[in-house]
């Protein structure tokens, strides 16, 4: 289960002592939160465009975690970050660049 991170101080916590991996549309910070559930976090710049265009990418990015859910391990508190590829990238490109960065940050359950 994924629920919203909102915190100021647990998004800096997660910058500055946070495992970070990132591609041409996304960059993910994560740590360990030693709760039972995943917390996520988003962050869309003002760069990226106006609010339409940021919540549009918001939607996404909440849709993509919702879909996967069941293939990230518990216990993670994450930030994702758009950068501006983001906004014109495809459903498909964006998820494919999630799922490389959480098996890169080894968020992902093993298959057996």
């Amino acid at each position: 289960m994924v629920v919203s991170l909102k915190e100021n101080a647990a998004f800096r916590r997660l910058y500055y002592r946070g495992a970070n991996a990132g591609n041409r549309y996304l960059v993910i910070y994560c740590r360990r939160n030693g709760l039972k559930v995943s917390r996520m976090g988003l962050t869309v710049s003002t760069k990226l465009g106006h609010a339409v265009v940021r919540n549009r990418v918001r939607r996404r990015l909440r849709e993509i975690v919702r879909l996967h859910e069941d293939k990230l391990l518990s216990g993670y508190d994450f930030v994702i970050v758009a950068r501006s590829a983001a906004v014109e990238a495809e459903f498909s490109a964006l998820t494919k660049a999630f799922l490389s960065l959480t098996d890169k940050l080894g968020m992902q359950k093993k298959l057996p």
